[in-house]
């Protein structure tokens, strides 16, 4: 087959591992939501401050969409909802240059994007915690 090169055995099994894995916690995130089992890690932030970061409600969230309950999940954690594409397109893409050889366009992986990330992270952690805007 033209434009594929070999893989060697170590790099099969490691990425047979990481979709083994992800996949097996897919499942554990669908059956079982981290708001009423206490299995999933707890912010450490929000454990000593009581403010919620960025990242706080994600896995509640994507246990929604894991239900197909869009606005349950926006509700929880809209960054990460909203950056739930692009984080699939870069998995996906890392995931044919790794098996395949092959670099698909890669946009938002340039130095700007990753800053404007932190921005906006560091603003939504701000926003999300003033008066009016928790949910």
């Amino acid at each position: 087959m033209q434009g594929v090169f070999p893989i060697p055995v170590w790099r099969k099994r490691l990425l047979a591992g990481i979709i083994v894995g992800l996949a097996a916690g897919a499942a554990v995130l669908f059956c079982f939501d981290p708001a009423r089992y206490p299995i999933y890690p707890v912010c450490p932030f929000h454990r000593l401050t009581g403010l919620d970061c960025p990242g706080c409600g994600t896995l509640r969230a994507m246990h929604q969409l894991a239900h197909g309950n869009l606005a349950a999940a926006w509700r929880l954690n809209p960054l990460a909802v909203a950056l739930l594409p692009a984080g699939c397109w870069l998995g996906l893409r890392e995931l044919v240059w790794q098996v395949f050889g092959k670099k698909w366009p890669g946009v938002v992986t340039r130095p700007f994007f990753g800053w404007a990330l932190a921005v906006i992270a560091v603003v939504f952690g701000i926003v999300r915690n003033l008066p009016g805007f928790h949910s």
